[in-house]
């Protein structure tokens, strides 16, 4: 069995009867990207990212934000040193491997966008000077539904650094069942061996970037990005970096069923993951979401597949 392999059987064995989501979670870390999970309280978004850091092998740090969070609290602060009279830089929780930025949308916006430049750019500036992060870096973020009390919509620039977005929710009976009879994830999470380190999960970026993508296929891409900025009822299309991270996360959806080209099949698989948060409808309802998705699936239904 490959390393690829093990990982994914390791963390089904954890997230129960979730296995498309945790398949995209790999495959959003394999293409370098970052992860945002939105669902309700108590369905294992939390545990999810704490499986992700455990199995591949990753240091991690979690941050509970709250209202009252600043971005010093993430990034760090400058401290003066009287024994040396100089200012010294302490590192904050964002200097580690894989950050879980727990229901992120309940800080304030100033305290959200603090994560950009670490995000894109894999550094921070504090004080006018730049420190970089260390690799491979990832945030796992979580977040409650928009309609909770005490949250903050993440603007349009955070949720466009998140290549994927996905959701959990409930399991069916027979695997909520089966966590019911069994122990705690958590217990089950602190035994569980490591199926990759760093350097390996370094190694197999390299080879998801590596994958081979063909022209055509390219050619799908841009007609699928095209199409969002072209209807009437879409007031936000995807971006240009949407476009970008979706022929990544086919690449690394590819990789993980152990291919060396990207299929037609592995865009439509990542598809709705990578496009759903950054889709903006013209009129907002109660029920976005949903519509999103109904027009992300009449968008691949209407544009040709290459053969």
């Amino acid at each position: 069995m490959s390393a690829l392999s093990t990982t994914l059987t390791t963390l089904d064995h954890i997230i129960l009867g979730k296995s498309q989501a945790v398949r995209l979670s790999l495959a959003c870390l394999l293409a370098r990207g970052h992860l945002l999970i939105e669902d309700v309280p108590g369905v294992g978004k939390t545990t999810l990212a704490h499986a992700l850091a455990q199995v591949l092998g990753l240091s991690w740090q979690r941050v509970q934000f709250t209202s009252d969070l600043l971005p010093a609290d993430i990034l760090g602060v400058s401290v003066f040193d009287r024994a040396t009279q100089r200012f010294e830089f302490r590192q904050g929780p964002v200097f580690t491997q894989l950050l879980l930025a727990d229901e992120v949308n309940r800080a304030s916006p100033r305290t959200q966008s603090a994560l950009l430049e670490a995000m894109e750019e894999r550094q921070v500036s504090v004080d006018g000077l730049t420190h970089a992060l260390p690799e491979p870096f990832f945030v796992v973020a979580t977040q409650n539904p928009h309609e909770q009390l005490g949250t903050y919509a993440l603007p349009e620039s955070q949720l466009d650094r998140f290549l994927m977005r996905i959701e959990l929710g409930y399991p069916d009976a027979r695997h909520e069942r089966a966590l019911l009879g069994e122990e705690d994830r958590r217990a089950i999470l602190a035994r569980t061996a490591p199926a990759l380190d760093a350097a390996r999960l370094l190694e197999l970026q390299q080879a998801a970037a590596s994958v081979h993508t063909a022209d055509l296929l390219l050619d799908y891409v841009q007609a699928l990005v095209a199409a969002t900025r072209s209807r009437s009822d879409i007031r936000l299309g995807l971006s240009p970096r949407a476009a970008q991270g979706l022929v990544r996360a086919a690449r690394a959806w590819a990789l993980l069923d152990g291919r060396s080209a990207v299929l037609p099949d592995d865009v439509q698989a990542v598809w709705n993951a990578v496009a759903l948060h950054r889709l903006e409808l013209r009129e907002a309802t109660d029920a976005d979401a949903a519509a999103r998705s109904r027009l992300l699936r009449g968008i691949l239904e209407s544009v040709p597949v290459p053969r």
